[in-house]
């Protein structure tokens, strides 16, 4: 303790005034007096923590448990490093998420950097838990900031009185989990507390019925359609435009008929089905019970090329999504692909039962070219909210004219894997040079190979040629989306355009080569 009091003695008076004692086993100059008195002091503040003793009854950490996974090898360790230090940080998760899958585990040492990024990102925190080990739980049991990693705020973290007592988030998750296994029960503890949850908890919990829908839940939700809440009632009517064979749906294809129907013209001597479309001239109250708002989401946002949407369009839009699909093959008697063909039109002048138009034009093809497109966006819409891939397949196919590429976009989910990527492919050529690539491809998740990825770099190689300024922008926004997505092969073809090409196309051939290293590494 003396020397420990020397130093601070020393400290106070100024090392001129006071030589500090010297300890042998300290760092530092002896010449420099100030330097050696804080070098000292180090040592010393080191060895005083290190050697007292802890108060009668503390508790004693655990030590962390063995690991079952091995370390990622040395070059993928260093790399995810400088990666941490600020060097390409946007595939962070694609290293976390690599690691994971080839069964490693981040160093211990790079854990602490690594769980502070997830606590201000939520984004990475899966993936930093599929990487992260046990030291990474143990690790945020001891730290509150951390504590994410396992689950807190998220994860019922217990039986069946989290229902009771647990926080939204966990209620919510503890609700999601019992309508995979046994929605009746979950329905059934919903009913018991849903008059006194307010209006937020009631449309989160509502929500989760997205797991198991069924039937069953349909006196449910046809209740929560006159919910106070407007969030609940909107999830109610989305649900139950899932919800196949509801009396939702039969009331949707009621309104639906009215609007779309059959016509047979004559046509150069021969007979020629057609679409004949009638948007709704009214908005009513069953109507807005049903989820169709009378202002819908863009019903005065410019709609594309044409113009404002309007809200008669915005409806049939509307009506449509939520009618099932069914509907059509049943009224046309046709299969879905001959069904998007169909030309489409105004509805039939009065009195003229079979159409007025015999020579297959039409009255106002600009009018006919708007219909057109408000019934294919219902279609699309509804084809992805009923997940039905044929319908997908025959929007995405059928050459449908869609002034929203990023609702044919969409599509792609509901396709077979193995048939995603060339149609994927097919919506990139058609759209390329058009202002909404970008909307498209964002909607695109990666990783772009094959056909997908030869279309990406074709668009890419496209519009580094274009020499016109404003042109840059898009470039650098669809290298930053590409930069993630596009396979890391593709770094060669891109190297092609030579030094001549824009600074943008140069930083993503550098970060696909990043990129390809990084995955080598981790490969291994």
């Amino acid at each position: 303790m003396s020397a420990w009091s020397d130093h601070v003695t020393a400290a106070l008076l100024g090392t001129e005034r006071r030589d500090p004692p010297v300890l042998p086993e300290a760092p530092g100059d002896p010449g420099d007096k100030a330097a050696r008195l804080l070098d000292q002091a180090a040592v010393l503040t080191v060895r005083r923590r290190a050697g007292r003793l802890p108060a009668a009854g503390a508790e004693v950490i655990a030590a962390a448990p063995a690991e079952t996974a091995p370390v990622v090898p040395p070059a993928a360790a260093g790399r995810l490093g400088r990666i941490l230090a600020g060097e390409q940080i946007r595939v962070l998760p694609e290293w976390l998420d690599a690691a994971a899958a080839h069964g490693w585990r981040v160093p211990a040492r790079l854990l602490p950097e690594l769980m502070e990024r997830g606590r201000g990102d939520r984004m990475l925190r899966p993936s930093i838990a599929r990487s992260a080990g046990r030291r990474g739980v143990w690790l945020a049991l001891q730290n509150t900031d951390w504590a994410y990693l396992v689950g807190a705020g998220d994860d019922p973290g217990g039986g069946a009185e989290v229902w009771e007592t647990g926080t939204r988030n966990q209620r919510v998750a503890f609700l999601t989990a019992l309508r995979g296994g046994d929605p009746g029960r979950a329905r059934e503890l919903l009913t018991g507390t849903w008059a006194a949850e307010p209006a937020p908890d009631r449309a989160a919990f509502l929500a989760t019925f997205g797991q198991g829908l069924s039937p069953d839940d349909e006196e449910f939700l046809e209740a929560a359609l006159e919910d106070r809440g407007k969030d609940v009632r909107q999830l109610a009517s989305d649900l139950l435009a899932r919800l196949p064979g509801s009396a939702y749906g039969r009331r949707m294809a009621a309104r639906a008929r009215a609007c779309v129907a059959p016509r047979t013209r004559t046509v150069r001597g021969r007979e020629q089905t057609c679409v004949a479309v009638e948007p709704p001239r009214e908005h009513d109250e069953d109507l807005a019970r049903d989820g169709v708002p009378f202002h819908p989401s863009g019903s005065f946002a410019p709609g594309g090329p044409n113009g404002p949407i309007g809200a008669r369009a915005a409806w049939l839009r509307e009506i449509l999504a939520r009618t099932p699909l069914g509907t059509w093959t049943e009224t046309f008697g046709l299969p879905p692909m001959e069904i998007v063909c169909l030309p489409l039109g105004g509805p039939a002048p009065r009195g003229a039962p079979d159409g007025a138009r015999d020579d297959g034009t039409a009255a106002s093809g600009d009018a006919d070219g708007r219909i057109a497109r408000d019934v294919h966006i219902g279609w699309a819409r509804a084809a992805l909210r009923q997940r039905d891939a044929e319908w997908a397949r025959a929007l995405l196919k059928g050459g449908v004219v869609v002034d929203e590429p990023e609702a044919l976009a969409d599509l792609l989910a509901v396709l077979p894997p193995g048939e995603r990527e060339p149609a994927a492919a097919d919506l990139i050529r058609w759209v390329d040079g058009h202002p909404d690539l970008l909307r498209v491809l964002e909607r695109v998740p990666g990783p772009w190979t094959g056909a997908l990825g030869a279309a990406v770099v074709a668009t890419l190689a496209s519009a580094a040629e274009r020499p016109a300024h404003r042109d840059e922008h898009a470039l650098t926004r669809l290298c930053r989306l590409a930069d993630q997505r596009l396979d890391p092969s593709a770094a060669s073809r891109l190297e092609a355009a030579g030094a001549a090409a824009p600074r943008a196309v140069h930083d993503l051939v550098t970060t696909l080569r990043f990129r390809d290293e990084m995955l080598k590494e981790l490969a291994l």
